[in-house]
């Protein structure tokens, strides 16, 4: 599961990559479950017809799903990371799913923690083009039942991942290897546009041969060869 990411404050390369201006200053780069950061769904009137509408919008959320029941922000704490296998029956994310409330949450990195050694050892995973990440979320909204105060809130998707090259080298021995779902750059519209009967379809594997991984001190290579066979 990933608890932590960098997220992409490129200005240049958050409208070259997602069509997207950053949305605000609230929005942190160093990422953990709770911190708000952006994320980038489709514009509520896209299909309005004005060419001044665009079709993309970012905005800043929570990372970890706050649905609209909780009494709380607390749960965020619990719902970073959503199960492509249970999402459409976890009452947290259920709502969400069924309305297809798609996302993306732009990423230059993400962190696992490599177990290999008997230790935790923190890995940094990229773009092995060193172009920000697209990961598959999906977004909801919040309103404070004391204040009225509005949040935005998201979550990561994840899928497992036992028989990836790179990613099943992560995660405690004996656990379940799992990864978040990164979507192909042109993929990111049909992602944002598709319904809840198409949405199990972009839930897939990226290729091991595209992400690089880096461990703290340890230069720049390609997932595949830094990290297997390499206690």
């Amino acid at each position: 599961m990933c608890a932590h990411y960098e997220s992409t404050h490129d200005r240049v390369k958050l409208r070259q990559q997602f069509g997207v201006d950053l949305p605000s200053e609230l929005a942190r780069r160093d990422v953990w479950p709770g911190y708000l950061s952006t994320f980038v769904r489709r514009h509520p009137q896209a299909d309005v017809g004005d060419a001044a509408v665009p079709s993309r919008e970012a905005q800043v959320g929570s990372f970890g799903l706050v649905p609209a029941w909780s009494r709380d922000t607390k749960i965020a704490r619990h719902t970073y990371n959503a199960r492509s296998e249970t999402v459409a029956e976890k009452p947290s994310f259920r709502d969400a799913w069924r309305r297809a409330q798609h996302c993306i949450i732009p990423v230059d990195a993400f962190f696992e923690p490599d177990w290999r050694s008997g230790k935790a050892v923190p890995t940094r995973i990229r773009a092995a083009d060193g172009q920000p990440l697209g990961v598959a979320g999906l977004w909801s909204w919040w309103k404070n039942p004391t204040t009225g105060e509005p949040l935005h809130s998201f979550t990561l998707l994840t899928i497992n991942a036992d028989p990836h090259p790179l990613m099943q080298q992560f995660h405690k021995p004996g656990e379940e290897k799992r990864m978040i779902v990164i979507l192909p750059p042109d993929r990111y519209d049909d992602w944002l546009q598709a319904g809840p009967k198409q949405s199990g379809d972009f839930l897939q594997p990226y290729p091991a041969d595209a992400l690089v991984a880096e461990r703290p001190g340890q230069a720049s290579a390609s997932g595949l060869s830094s990290l297997i066979g390499a206690p």
